[in-house]
């Protein structure tokens, strides 16, 4: 497979004698994409930090021991797979709502969090991202990827995403070939059901970069305005609606109208800001709230991440991350007036 680092002999040798800052020059390249496949493992931006910083402090400790018989950056893949396959052990899948149970038909006022549930996050793109980098980070793979164990999510990964090879892969996992051809057959037939045929990245590549803008801006303006039909009028009839780490989503038209008008349209949650943000390959917005009872030119506090998942020109899908702390990981303002 294609390297995309070269390291230099001196570097490897400084950092095999102890040396951290030779280290940190070898690992500094690799971190983005290493982070990207812990976020792909763990669903989590959150774990994916904990991997990536126990990857590197494992891989630093049997830096010694590297014998140069893969690229560096094939050994540092199979410490990151291995330590997210340690944390998968540990912490269990992350979940949706749509996991949970059925949509629910009618408005739930007063949602509660459901704390005691590990919850997938939302991934911020980098800048330079290239389409197959958001591709491989976008809700839907991510989401189905939770579905399986973690030997076969990790083959999955490795093979569709990185392009390791099945005998590469063996050795990253240390297992046989055999098994890794069966844990891809089985974790293919799965993400087939659940990843729609046609990628976010396809449908984004196949629309007017200013009509995107607009239902950007549109499902910004229409949630400020508290306006229904402006808001009804960028969605598809079967559109979903979820808010991790609420436990009710709506699917359809109707109850996600009648969720809207209950809910953030009505005035009663307060009034809203937003900012354009891009999450999981996907469009979004950053959401902040002023509740109603605060006083008057009071700032808007973070209150959720919304990515848009898209169907043509429509919104086929609203997923708003709910958590202040989500904001500070896209680098955006801690309040907005």
């Amino acid at each position: 497979m294609s390297e995309t680092t070269v390291t230099t002999p001196d570097d490897l040798a400084l950092a095999r004698g102890g040396d951290d800052d030779a280290f940190g020059r070898l690992v500094a390249p690799l971190r983005r994409e290493l982070h990207a496949h812990c976020y792909r493992m763990l669903a989590s931006a959150h774990d994916a930090d904990d991997a990536l910083q126990e990857t590197l402090v494992r891989a630093w400790r049997k830096l010694a021991g590297f014998e140069g018989r893969s690229t560096l950056r094939t050994w540092l893949y199979t410490v990151a797979t291995r330590t997210c396959l340690d944390l998968v052990d540990a912490r269990g899948r992350r979940a949706l709502p749509m996991d949970l149970g059925p949509a629910s038909e009618r408005p739930v006022v007063g949602d509660v969090p459901l704390t005691e549930l590990a919850w997938l996050g939302p991934y911020p793109d980098a800048p330079d991202a290239r389409a197959e980098e958001r591709e491989a980070v976008e809700l839907a793979f991510v989401a189905a990827l939770q579905h399986l164990p973690g030997n076969q999510r990790a083959a999955l990964v490795l093979f569709e995403v990185l392009g390791f090879s099945a005998a590469e892969i063996a050795t990253i996992m240390d297992t046989s070939t055999a098994s890794v051809n069966s844990a891809l057959q089985r974790a293919r037939r799965l993400v087939a059901e659940k990843v729609p045929e046609r990628s976010q990245q396809r449908t984004l590549r196949e629309i007017d970069d200013a009509r995107l803008r607009d239902v950007v801006a549109g499902y910004s303006s229409a949630l400020e305005r508290g306006d229904a039909d402006a808001l009804v009028a960028l969605l598809t009839e079967d559109v979903t609606w979820s808010m991790p780490p609420m436990g009710h989503w709506y699917a359809g038209l109707a109850p996600v109208t009648a969720f809207a008008l209950a809910v953030p349209l009505s005035g009663d949650c307060g009034s809203w800001r937003h900012l354009p943000v891009t999450a999981n390959g996907q469009p979004a917005v950053a959401s902040y709230l002023r509740p109603p009872d605060a006083p008057a030119g009071a700032p808007h506090r973070p209150w959720s991440i919304d990515v848009l998942t898209l169907r043509g020109d429509r919104i086929a899908g609203v997923t708003s991350f709910i958590g202040a702390g989500h904001h500070a990981r896209f680098g955006l303002p801690e309040v907005l007036p």
